[in-house]
């Protein structure tokens, strides 16, 4: 598994948010003087998913506010891609709220007297864009949130996961740069909360939004690259998950020498192993989805354009997640991209489709009978890459496939084996039907991991 992870997203050298000796005291100079926020330095850079994380009344949703600029700072700076927010003009602070940042919060605060379709496309009112326009985005937001059937009801209509996803693609209508999210799962059941957790994860990994939310349930902590623990209006602790800060600004010297000897997928691993420690499985299969998505479209495609390649990566994900069957994965692929789909001609859908169904199968049937599965994948490798083999080097593709499957050997290892001349003790393939064997088995394996 080690040299099929994804390369590891460089960010832009400069932060997108600096939190500059912020101090917020409600009520200064009088008897009921509250410190919300002492002194508090914080730098939140691009594509980062950073949790504030603590207890009832620690500060975390005062700071949230404070990058927005809806909470005026009282001592200090913050700072929205280098512009300090107290010194913006009115035209500029419009914009931050506009398009720089995007809002969800726990009581969703939708309009009851307007239809869904209209509570998502109200911030482009605001900003004067036509309605045949701003309807088009609406309806491509709620079909791909999964609720584009509910477009002519009203919130009172709605569940509480229904309507945060109301809420969520209210936020991203205008494409700000950051999503803030306050508790925006404390109103759901555990169901509900799981599925708008895993948009946020996606619209991070996918669409590259910052995310900076707001908890105080140590369960979402996994889905952070970043965690700032908050007490008594105090930062008092830092833990990283997965480093996306530019190199020098999140690790030691030691540690960033010793990572530059790393190869950047093993570097990569390296990072969502350290995220693991502590974990469920099912939290740890949570995590990984993303990456499985984004090695099964590489290992899938042919040529084509980058937001056909990231739309059918979030369809991939949407599959692996188990929240679309096959059919509906192929329906999207070839839907047109101005329709949410990823704009895929149905011959190659279908293709595609198909070659995915043939991997899951594979994962599943090793999922359930790992003794009989090996015997499977080795009919499934023969077929696939129409190999030709005797009965003892059936035995030994079996036999090094046991061995792989069961992490006693290496994908070097397996390559080689497959390589090797019979006479050897080998396989005997052809240097490229090995390889790409060998590139099945691994990708098998990693969909398989949880």
């Amino acid at each position: 598994m080690k040299a099929i992870m994804e390369t590891q997203i460089q960010p832009k050298a400069e932060p997108l948010i600096t939190i500059d000796k912020l101090r917020i005291i409600y009520n200064q100079g009088k008897s009921n003087e509250t410190r919300a926020l002492e002194e508090t330095n914080l730098e939140i850079y691009p594509h980062e998913y950073v949790i504030i994380y603590g207890p009832s009344g620690c500060g975390k949703s005062t700071l949230l506010y404070s990058l927005s600029g809806l909470q005026r700072a009282t001592y200090g700076e913050v700072y929205f891609k280098g512009r300090p927010i107290s010194k913006m003009t009115r035209r500029e602070e419009l914009e931050l709220h506009q398009t720089g940042t995007g809002m969800v919060f726990q009581a969703f605060y939708l309009i009851s007297s307007l239809d869904i379709l209209d509570n998502v496309c109200l911030p482009k009112v605001f900003r004067g864009e036509a309605r045949g326009e701003r309807r088009k985005a609406g309806v491509q937001l709620l079909r791909r949130f999964g609720i584009v059937e509910q477009a002519d009801k009203f919130p009172s209509q709605l569940s509480g996961g229904q309507k945060q996803r109301v809420a969520i693609a209210r936020a991203l209508i205008n494409n700000p740069d950051v999503i803030l999210a306050d508790e925006p799962v404390g109103n759901l059941d555990s169901e509900s909360a799981d599925n708008v957790l895993k948009i946020l994860k996606e619209l991070n990994e996918v669409d590259k939004k910052t995310i900076v939310l707001v908890t105080h349930n140590p369960e979402h902590l996994p889905y952070a690259d970043r965690v700032i623990h908050m007490k008594d209006g105090r930062i008092i602790k830092e833990e990283v998950h997965k480093e996306k800060r530019p190199i020098g600004t999140g690790s030691t010297n030691q540690e960033k020498k010793a990572d530059e000897t790393i190869a950047p997928e093993s570097l990569e691993l390296k990072m969502l192993m350290n995220s693991f420690k502590s974990l469920l499985p099912q939290q740890v299969d949570v995590l990984l989805v993303p990456f499985k998505a984004k090695q099964l479209l590489s290992h899938l495609l042919s040529e084509l354009n980058e937001e056909q390649v990231t739309m059918a990566e979030a369809f991939l994900k949407e599959l692996l997640f188990k929240n679309i069957d096959i059919s509906t994965f192929t329906e999207r692929l070839d839907l047109d991209l101005e329709e949410g789909g990823a704009g895929w001609n149905s011959l190659r859908s279908r293709s595609f489709a198909a070659r995915a169904q043939a991997i899951l199968d594979q994962v599943q049937i090793l999922k359930s009978d790992p003794v009989q599965g090996v015997a499977r994948l080795a009919d499934y490798l023969i077929e696939r890459f129409h190999m030709k083999l005797a009965a003892e080097q059936r035995m030994r593709l079996e036999a090094a496939l046991k061995l792989r499957l069961e992490s006693h050997i290496g994908q070097i290892e397996l390559l080689k084996r497959f390589d090797a001349p019979v006479a050897k003790d080998g396989i005997g393939l052809h240097k490229t039907t090995a390889e790409k064997a060998v590139r099945e088995i691994e990708i098998i394996m990693l969909i398989k991991y949880s």
